[in-house]
């Protein structure tokens, strides 16, 4: 257990090195946040395919009949593509509008107390007063985190914090929509479908919006950078993740991975000088604990899952 455990901090640590990178790119080139959405998919995709083979291989090695990709089960997995999409989308427009760690820590930590409130009415989950607390607590660390980037808010970066704040609500729907429509598609096999769906949906956005055209600024650094978050966090990141949750209990997996914004905010202080202050620190360990809370209640939950 303490192997996937690693192995699941590992991943964290991976993801949270995205909005960073992403950071950069977007302060010396003019890349779009969208076109970088798309071209991470594009490069990941080679790789989940890969993974996708192996696994096909590996269940007819041990005789194990695949789950049959029927319409039914086919359209779930491509409204989570169509979730991916605007996530990745309105997340990095959001690290791009303002800091990688304030969008980040919104992003992600108010995604889980999101789907521990949504579940009661879309899931029959109905959540108890810790969750209820927690969600209050989610919001406050949140307030928090906005009033400490204050000092350099402007009309770009309240719209960051608005966009960070989709995200998270778009990353709840992909929770609450893997949750309720599990068809039994293995992990890889929904992943490369997850992902396909989504780079189809951005192509013609980033066509359409000129994105591409943000491709001329790049040089052989910004390419290096582009293709490290589409490896590293993008494929290294979620095999890791995938590998430490076969033998993790989900629980301790949900725990782990809050600290993810964690690693962002302290990443992005060291590479990009961005200081949360006082009040922001206080609010992300708020909101950080909400989210240890949301996840502990709503795992608990879930006795099914592993």
């Amino acid at each position: 257990m303490i192997q996937g455990a690693l192995l699941i901090a590992l991943a964290a640590l991976l993801w949270a090195t995205t909005g960073v990178v992403a950071k950069f790119l977007f302060t010396g080139t003019e890349l779009q946040a969208v076109t970088l959405a798309l071209l991470r998919l594009v490069v990941a995709l080679p790789f989940f395919f890969v993974l996708m083979r192996r696994e096909q291989r590996t269940f007819a090695r041990k005789s194990t009949p695949l789950p049959k990709l029927t319409g039914k089960t086919l359209l779930p997995l491509v409204a989570l593509g169509c979730f991916q999409a605007v996530y990745q989308g309105s997340y990095l427009l959001a690290v791009d509008m303002t800091g990688a760690g304030i969008a980040t820590l919104i992003a992600l930590c108010l995604a889980p107390v999101l789907v521990a409130i949504l579940a009661a009415p879309l899931l029959g989950e109905k959540p108890g007063l810790v969750t209820i607390l927690a969600l209050v607590a989610a919001i406050a660390g949140t307030a928090m985190l906005v009033v400490s980037d204050m000092d350099s808010a402007g009309t770009l970066r309240l719209g960051g914090i608005l966009m960070a704040v989709l995200a998270a609500f778009v990353y709840a729907g992909f929770t609450l929509t893997s949750r309720h429509t599990s068809t039994g598609t293995p992990v890889f096999t929904t992943a490369f479908i997850c992902f396909f769906t989504a780079a189809l949906i951005l192509l013609p956005v980033v066509a359409v919006s000129g994105g591409f055209e943000g491709l001329n600024s790049l040089g052989f650094g910004q390419w290096l950078m582009v293709a490290y978050i589409g490896i590293v966090p993008t494929c290294l990141g979620y095999l890791s993740f995938f590998t430490g949750m076969k033998t993790t209990p989900a629980t301790l997996s949900s725990i782990i991975v809050t600290l993810e914004p964690l690693f962002v905010a302290l990443l992005a202080w060291v590479f990009l000088g961005e200081e949360l202050g006082v009040v922001g620190i206080t609010g992300a360990l708020i909101l950080t604990a909400a989210v240890i809370v949301a996840s502990r209640s709503s795992a608990g939950r879930r006795p099914g899952t592993a």
